[in-house]
């Protein structure tokens, strides 16, 4: 017997997130809801209550997508289905997307048994044909493989899902509920998948003590007597049902003026939102929050609450922006657009019907119409903010310069082939990726069968095997597995001087900017990154490694300066970090970019010369296989080139600071040799 869920209306708080939630219930067009939060704010809790509200569905018997049978759809693989035809009751669906989850398990394939031995070409439907006019749940969605999000969030724009693989071509209704959630400290999803969700919402946990209060009593008490918990919010859960069914039924009768069209247009080009999926977004909010309140049209109040949920995360074009949005400035957004002059034409109250509207001939019984708008691009980063006083490692108290712009920076490879968490950085052998050749390992799925080798496999046994026909009679141990090869991220770690002759204030600008794009240059390609420093006699782990890159720009604004250079300390420092997390994530290879100078100034031991210790200590990270970077730093019209020698006893490649600049390696790819 399944367990009850929490109860929807026993929610304590987070009412931009039941809103939400709320408002896609009504419209499942409107896109979907991000919520983001820390852990243990109830996000998954709340996902689920919903679910438990949706209205019962009336489905084909028999039919694995869920059709309706009063409008089946007229291209379903199990179909065609008569309309109007008998139907069976149902609730309606919750089904969670693992985040290990394959892209075969998400949208179907071919069913590998049936195809070789019983010679049926049949297709097995995915998460997708499940979640049909229901929920699709993806928790830690920012730890989902980025082409597993393209696809499901195109299918929840279409409303369909089109499957081409395998040599299937499947075509299926796919409308649901998405929600997804994550944590930000384990990193942010790209600027072009938080466009795609249609709402978003920030979830913190409640700082009175009162609130804190109410939800750990209500929780002790639903975990002692679920079932008497559940009855006693009963009637509430009903009135919820009711009132997300009545919102529903009235939905397509709700009209868009084009008085608040123009407004939402207004607010749209206020905030300097890429696309127009922004304005389609708020248009479907506003509608099914009009009609969420009984509303036969859509006012001012409708738009405020679309917009406020639907632009905070269209604003982050960058991975270092600020998510949320300032309440002030949406309300003179909204005013400004209440004041200007309509221009002069028909009459200003149209209806606001089709699939942007209430739910139009494109919505299907569900909502959920195709999406017009485009996908957005990502604008030029900005500069870094201004000087901060710091203390320097003499005593001196230096301002850290402000970060120059940061700029494209080109792409940096760890040597060889790996087999590490996906990504964009180094080539490794993964799930997905081009066919490189087969091996005599058993295919797990249709998508790893190399079919020209199984059939060469098989080919010198037929007559033993005693075929007689055209058919080709197959052994499990014919069976071939293709070994592709994709890329796979990388910890990154950064180990920058931050020494007294690195702090002419000129120099540490040049190097936080190309610290920053770097930074981002690992954002975008999933790595994990952390943060060495070396100054003033010693080395500091400043930023453990971790998939916050905004984390990790806050540490790197942070930075101290001044005093020596203990360059082998950071070295050595750097090593120690990661011979831990190669314990912690062996399968995730390395990647240290040391920016300094070379003018080492503390030996590693008493009497040592400084400059041959550092050399000794980039020698033993060498030995541990690790791949390194050296990013010279010196400028002036004397240089010494000691930050050469460093990166001959590492291994590895020399840059210097101004190639980082895409303008002078555009499209260059530079792989790190290994030692």
């Amino acid at each position: 017997m399944t367990a009850s869920p929490y109860p929807f209306s026993a929610l304590v708080g987070h009412d931009d997130l039941r809103l939400a939630l709320l408002l896609n219930a009504v419209h499942p067009g409107v896109g979907g809801v991000l919520v983001r939060g820390e852990k243990g704010t109830a996000k998954s809790t709340a996902v689920r209550a919903l679910a438990a509200l949706l209205p019962a569905l009336d489905v084909v018997p028999g039919c694995r997508f869920g059709c309706a049978p009063g409008a089946p759809d007229p291209a379903c693989p199990d179909g065609p289905h008569a309309a109007g035809g008998a139907g069976e009751t149902r609730p309606a669906r919750l089904v969670e997307l693992p985040v290990g989850a394959t892209e075969d398990r998400l949208v179907g394939s071919l069913d590998l048994e049936r195809a070789l031995f019983e010679g049926v070409r049949a297709y097995q439907p995915g998460l997708l044909a499940d979640a049909h006019r229901g929920v699709l749940y993806v928790d830690e969605v920012n730890l989902l493989h980025d082409h597993l999000v393209d696809l499901l969030l195109d299918a929840a724009a279409m409303g369909r899902a089109h499957v081409e693989r395998d040599g299937v071509s499947v075509s299926h209704a796919a409308r649901f509920l998405l929600v997804g959630t994550m944590n930000p400290e384990e990193g942010e999803l790209r600027p072009q998948l938080l466009d795609r969700f249609g709402l978003a919402v920030e979830v913190r946990a409640a700082r009175e003590v009162e609130t804190r209060v109410e939800v750990v009593r209500r929780r002790l008490a639903f975990e002692a007597d679920p079932d008497g918990f559940v009855d006693r919010w009963r009637d509430a859960e009903a009135d919820t049902a009711e009132r997300i069914a009545a919102a529903r039924a009235r939905l397509a009768a709700v009209t868009l003026p084009d008085t608040e069209l123009r407004r939402i247009a207004a607010v749209c080009a206020a905030f300097d939102v890429d696309g127009m999926r922004a304005d389609l977004v708020i248009a479907r909010a506003a509608v099914a929050h009009a009609a969420w309140r009984g509303a036969p049209a859509v006012g001012e109040e409708d738009v405020r609450v679309a917009a406020r949920l639907a632009l905070p995360h269209r604003r982050r074009r960058d991975p270092f922006d600020e998510p949320g949005m300032d309440d002030q400035a949406l309300d003179d957004a909204l005013r400004e657009a209440g004041e200007q002059e309509p221009p002069e034409g028909p009459d200003d109250d149209g209806p606001g019907g089709g699939p942007d509207g209430g739910g139009g001939p494109d919505d299907g019984p569900d909502g959920g119409g195709p999406d017009n708008g485009a996908d957005s691009g990502a604008p030029d980063p900005a500069t870094g903010g201004e000087p901060t006083a710091r203390p320097g490692g003499d005593g001196r108290t230096q301002a850290s310069p402000p970060a120059s712009a940061p700029f494209r920076a080109r792409l940096l490879e760890v040597p060889g082939v790996g087999e590490g968490a996906p990504g964009r950085r180094s080539r490794a052998r993964t799930g997905t990726g081009r066919v490189v050749r087969a091996s005599g390992r058993t295919p797990r799925r249709a998508a790893d069968l190399h079919l020209a080798a199984t059939v060469a496999a098989a080919a010198p046994h037929q007559r033993a095997r005693g075929r007689t026909g055209a058919g080709l009679r197959l052994h499990p141990d014919d069976l071939r597995s293709a070994e592709r090869e994709g890329r796979e991220a990388n910890l990154v770690l950064f180990a920058v001087d931050a020494s007294g002759s690195m702090a002419a204030r000129q120099r540490m600008a040049a190097v936080s900017g190309a610290v920053l794009s770097l930074l981002r240059d690992a954002y975008q390609r999933r790595d994990k990154v952390g943060l060495v420093s070396f100054r003033a006699g010693g080395a500091e782990l400043v930023l453990p490694p971790t998939s916050s890159v905004p984390a990790a720009q806050a540490r790197l604004a942070q930075l101290r300066t001044g005093g020596r250079t203990p360059l082998a300390d950071g070295l050595l420092r750097a090593r120690s970090v990661l011979r831990v997390e190669r314990l912690r994530d062996p399968r995730r290879r390395s990647l240290l970019v040391l920016l300094t100078d070379g003018r080492a100034t503390v030996a590693a031991r008493p009497g040592g010369d400084a400059v041959h210790d550092a050399c000794r200590a980039a020698a033993l990270l060498a030995g541990d296989g690790v791949a390194t970077i050296v990013v010279d730093c010196e400028s002036g019209p004397v240089r010494l080139g000691l930050a050469g020698r460093v990166a001959a006893a590492a291994g590895g490649p020399v840059l210097g600071l101004a190639e980082l600049s895409a303008d002078q390696v555009a499209g260059v790819v530079r792989a790190v040799r290994a030692a």
